[in-house]
């Protein structure tokens, strides 16, 4: 499933008579709505409730895209509010961070390097679409921190009494959670933005990636993490949102429910007791050796017993994680020679985890085959740790969060307020 992003489809009839053709530009071209003087076109709403449709697995119908209207509208109006922010404040967002997004996208969606564009490309989106949203956030993440000023740095009496009031929990409870942020601001609205996020509720549950729907439609600073909040205790949620935290099982998604400022959907990513999460973290390096074509059990062609008999070469002779990066790099690929930190109790199927468990360090695995081709893994560290301990570094990320968070609430709002935003009929 493509990664959703607000983009804007460039239709182009070649073939079709200079008047049709002229008369589709002019409707794509229609101005919807004028905010502070920057236009919002039919075209970016079309393109927006499209591709959401599209990666949300919902019928492209004219109801299904009528009844995303409202809120697609809202959504492209507010990234018009934070983008003439940033950009009166001079905030500047460099190239190097636009590409440093996409490669983080890139990864938590398991795509190579430049999978991202080339999905978008394939379905017919201009990549400046994407680069515009990721300028958009990456800017209104830097003018928040910029507007907290030193409250974006606390100091050590205040890491310290953070880390003692959770460590005074111990024992208590904590939620791995992720979250969708929809704002409403006039009341007479809620009817429609009510319907408009339990449609997005629906498509979570039916197997849309929370992260992918945080990104896209989240008005939260945790959007461009997919939602993240990270660990949290129920009390730190708004108290309605807390309450259906502690009875919702792993792996379910909120209805919709309606907090301070708009609506909120959460999802339980995982529950653990503060202070308490003993685990075995490893590093590992891989090399994967990839199948020109899928596997077919007894009828391995010649390229795969050639991948096959390379992988167990390594296997024989690496000794050393640096010799697995080496064979990494002469291999080539896209897969990561280094995965980052691994926890073993999360590691599936267990075969893989028992296999990974009882492997001395330094030793090459034996040929993991996939239909897609042959790992080698090797493990280079392996340490037990309690993954529950808070840091100083992780206290200070955690006030600093919600600090953010409620100033970005109050200064999207306060830029509506002053705002004079025209809506245009068709």
């Amino acid at each position: 499933m493509r990664p959703l992003f607000r983009a804007l489809l460039l239709a182009t009839a070649l073939a079709a008579p200079l008047a049709p053709q002229g008369a589709a530009l002019a409707q794509t071209n229609r101005i919807v709505a004028v905010v502070n003087g920057d236009i919002v076109t039919s075209g970016e709403i079309e393109a927006r409730r499209r591709l959401f449709a599209l990666n949300s697995g919902l019928a492209a119908n004219q109801a299904v895209l009528d009844r995303l209207t409202p809120q697609v509208t809202r959504l492209l109006i507010d990234e018009r509010l934070r983008m003439q922010e940033v950009q009166r404040r001079r905030i500047p967002v460099a190239d190097g961070d636009i590409a440093a997004a996409i490669a983080d996208l890139e990864r938590r969606n398991n795509l190579p390097p430049g999978g991202l564009v080339a999905q978008l490309r394939r379905g017919g989106v201009e990549a400046r679409a994407l680069y515009d949203q990721l300028r958009a956030q990456i800017g209104w993440a830097r003018l928040i921190r910029q507007l907290l000023g030193n409250q974006a740095n606390p100091g050590e009496a205040e890491v310290a009494e953070f880390i003692a009031a959770q460590r005074a929990r111990t024992g208590q409870q904590e939620f791995l959670v992720s979250e969708i942020f929809i704002p409403l601001d006039d009341p007479a609205e809620e009817p429609q933005v009510r319907r408009f996020v339990e449609d997005v509720v629906g498509q979570l549950r039916a197997g849309l990636p929370f992260a992918l729907a945080a990104t896209q439609f989240s008005q939260a600073q945790s959007a461009l993490a997919g939602g993240d909040l990270g660990w949290v205790g129920a009390e730190a949620l708004d108290p309605e949102i807390g309450r259906i935290v502690t009875l919702m099982p792993p792996g379910a998604v909120s209805s919709a429910m309606r907090v301070a400022g708009g609506f909120q959907i959460v999802t339980l990513r995982g529950r653990r007791e503060v202070g308490r999460d003993e685990a075995t973290i490893m590093s590992l390096r891989q090399v994967f050796f990839a199948f020109s074509s899928p596997l077919v059990p007894n009828q391995p062609t010649a390229q795969q017993l050639q991948q096959l008999e390379r992988a167990q070469g390594l296997a024989g002779s690496a000794r050393s994680c640096e010799a697995m990066e080496a064979a990494a790099r002469a291999q080539g690929g896209d897969r990561p020679v280094d995965p980052g930190p691994v926890r073993l109790e999360s590691m599936n199927p267990p075969a893989l985890r028992s296999m990974l468990a009882a492997l001395p360090i330094g030793r090459a695995s034996q040929p993991i085959i996939a239909p897609d081709g042959i790992a080698i893994l090797m493990v280079c560290s392996r340490e037990r740790r309690n993954e529950a301990e808070i840091t100083p570094a992780m206290a200070r990320d955690m006030i600093v969060r919600e600090r953010a968070e409620l100033l970005s609430r109050q200064t999207q709002r306060e830029l509506r307020r002053r705002a004079q935003i025209e809506m245009r009929q068709s």
